[in-house]
């Protein structure tokens, strides 16, 4: 039986919830009879609503599913949550074999969903399609292992690697199917974060349910674009309050910039998992030490201008050696650009 081609129907399937089920998994599932042929697939749709085995179990009637096999990316749960355990669902239905792609990490279930199904006589086959099963749930494996939010980092650049000319001018380096990308890419996280020289040099609406803005001194108007919508968390050394719908944090004032560490902290104690840093050159210079991935579309121009700004600019360093090293993930075209998605080493 060709399982991996089941289980890219359920990556397929899973990346449907992108940006909706957060703080829970991406999970697809895939059933098939006693014979092999597909009956019934499912995903996970919203946090708080049925999980992929269920949704797929569900839409079955008259035992068509007995003896058959379900394929799933993510170890069927085996506690209760917002919803009964899978796990008990699969053995109630009476399903012979399950396959699965990775094992959850959270520790509530790692292991515990197969081993009830196992000590229930199914047979269960593990690591699917593992490593594409683990990418799609990057962000829950940070959080799970971690206990702290991913960190992702968004820009775009010219060939020279420039987000400005030396006048500030940035519109449009990219095209505008790179541009609707970009909104693609944001849905996937709970939270965007960006700067006030960013805000006071574009305006940015940056359209999402939760933004978070570092602003030490407070330069930005709060009438600007960026805040006319979703929930603000704005990061400065002054206020600590909660005013005109915007959460104003305090972060500690004893230094030349506002501490990222910090920031990023905080985000997961306001229940933040996930975070697309949309930022200048400096930001994205001293993000890259804590970043977990980046897209960075490129577009076929060149400024030849020596003081266009770059866009990732934090420190000097003498040695070819002391450079971040990454490992290239993908190549995507969107005409005329490309997106490099990366990772660090």
């Amino acid at each position: 039986m060709n399982y991996e081609k089941y289980m890219k129907i359920c990556i397929q399937l899973a990346k449907q919830a992108e940006g909706e089920v957060s703080p829970n998994p991406l999970v697809g599932c895939v059933i098939l009879d006693k014979d092999g042929n597909q009956i019934s697939t499912g995903f996970h749709k919203k946090y708080g609503e049925n999980h992929a085995e269920r949704d797929a179990l569900l839409k079955l009637k008259n035992g068509e599913e007995n003896e058959g096999t379900l394929i799933v990316n993510l170890e069927p749960c085996s506690h209760y949550g917002k919803t009964p355990p899978c796990a008990d669902l699969i053995i109630e239905r009476g399903i012979k074999k399950v396959v699965i792609g990775m094992r959850d990490v959270n520790p509530i279930v790692a292991g515990n969903g197969i081993k009830k199904l196992k000590d229930a006589g199914i047979e269960v086959i593990e690591d699917v399609l593992s490593d594409e099963c683990k990418k799609l749930n990057e962000i829950f494996i940070k959080n799970m292992t971690k206990n702290l939010p991913f960190i992702a980092i968004k820009t775009a650049t010219t060939l020279d690697g420039k987000i400005a000319t030396s006048s500030g001018s940035s519109k449009w380096i990219t095209s505008e199917k790179s541009r609707k990308e970009v909104k693609n890419i944001r849905k996937r996280y709970d939270a965007i974060l960006t700067t006030s020289s960013t805000i006071l040099a574009d305006n940015p609406t940056m359209e999402h349910k939760k933004k978070i803005i570092l602003d030490r001194k407070l330069k930005t108007n709060l009438e600007s674009k960026i805040y006319k919508s979703g929930e603000i968390y704005l990061f400065n050394e002054s206020l600590d309050m909660f005013e005109g719908g915007i959460n104003f944090i305090k972060t500690p004032s004893n230094q030349e910039k506002l501490d990222l560490e910090f920031v990023i902290k905080k985000a997961w104690q306001l229940g933040i998992k996930s975070i697309l840093i949309e930022a200048g050159g400096h930001l994205n210079g001293e993000a890259i030490k804590c970043a977990d991935k980046i897209y960075h579309f490129i577009a076929p121009k060149i400024t030849c201008d020596n003081s266009s700004l770059s866009c990732f600019d934090s420190k000097k360093i003498n040695s070819i050696s002391e450079s971040k090293n990454f490992v290239f993930s993908s190549i995507e075209m969107f005409e005329p650009d490309i997106l490099l998605t990366y990772y660090p080493c």
